[in-house]
């Protein structure tokens, strides 16, 4: 079953650690880009910076920027505000409400999720509607974006060929491995890109020496680093950087629900609530990718 949570350019980019407060008394890693990273554009960073700031954005979603570290990941990634951008599987809009302000007026921002009209029972049918309607109630955000329908049972087209600068997913690709999605989406990717353009993943990274096994990477939640960047260099691109931006060395990856235990989720309910509150939400790999 499909849990879907929420969809760079010198080789070998590494960072170095530092520390940030959590919230309920967690303190998670939040390391700095500190050598090999592209210079970071002034202008993108400041609209970046007014974004995750905006009104358009709820104060849960602003909560959630301790863990998911939206400026450095993006910035890491060679966001700029001109580039003409492919979102995947956004869910609720989490990054899409960061995004959209900082592309409005140079760039261009596609979302590739569901049919909003699609089956009502479906998941991804549920978030493309809530979606839209969020497009639709913050038009002075949000009218400039452009959902593509993508359909499990037919090929994914994110636009036309070589016509995007940079593919994001966020904590999807776990949902694709085993299933013929991961092909899907990788080549709709790589068609979709301009020669050099970049595809940004961040997801929940497995222990390492972690097998591949589709069955424990569902029940899970987590993925193994190495076999992503296997899968996705086998798919024709190239691993370009890799950053700890969204480490968090207290997550154990060994609870009764997998991943899901932890925040925002806590799919145990109260039970050892404080104790996965004090942890945070998952470890996550932060690699960029580019098309030669």
């Amino acid at each position: 079953m499909l849990r879907l949570v929420a969809l760079g350019a010198l080789v070998g980019v590494t960072v170095s650690l530092g520390s940030l407060s959590c919230g309920g008394g967690a303190t998670t890693t939040a390391p700095p880009l500190t050598e090999g990273a592209a210079p970071v554009d002034p202008a993108t960073d400041a609209k970046l910076r007014a974004s995750l700031a905006g009104s358009q954005r709820t104060d849960r979603e602003k909560a959630r920027d301790v863990y998911r570290h939206p400026l450095q990941t993006l910035e890491f990634l060679g966001l700029h505000d001109d580039m003409t951008v492919v979102e995947i599987s956004p869910g609720g809009g989490w990054y899409t409400a960061v995004l959209a302000p900082v592309l409005r007026d140079r760039g261009k921002l596609f979302v590739a999720g569901g049919d909003p009209n699609g089956d009502p029972k479906s998941e991804g049918t549920q978030n493309a509607k809530e979606l839209w309607t969020r497009f639709q109630a913050t038009p002075a955000v949000f009218d400039k974006v452009q959902p593509i329908v993508v359909k499990e049972d037919a090929p994914w087209v994110f636009g036309p060929p070589e016509s995007a600068d940079m593919v994001l997913t966020f904590r999807n690709f776990h949902n694709w491995v085993g299933s013929p999605m991961v092909d899907k989406v990788l080549i709709a990717a790589l068609t979709v890109l301009k020669h050099g353009g970049v595809l940004g993943v961040v997801d929940h990274r497995a222990k390492p020496g972690t097998p591949p096994d589709p069955k424990v990477i569902d029940a899970s939640g987590y993925v193994p680093q190495d076999y992503v960047v296997e899968v996705v260099e086998k798919a024709g691109f190239k691993l370009a950087g890799k950053a700890e931006i969204n480490a968090n060395p207290r997550d154990t990856k060994d609870y009764p629900k997998g991943v899901w235990t932890l925040p925002p989720t806590y799919e145990r309910g109260g039970e050892d609530h404080a104790k996965y509150e004090a942890i945070g939400e998952s470890d996550r790999m932060t690699l960029r990718f580019v098309k030669p």
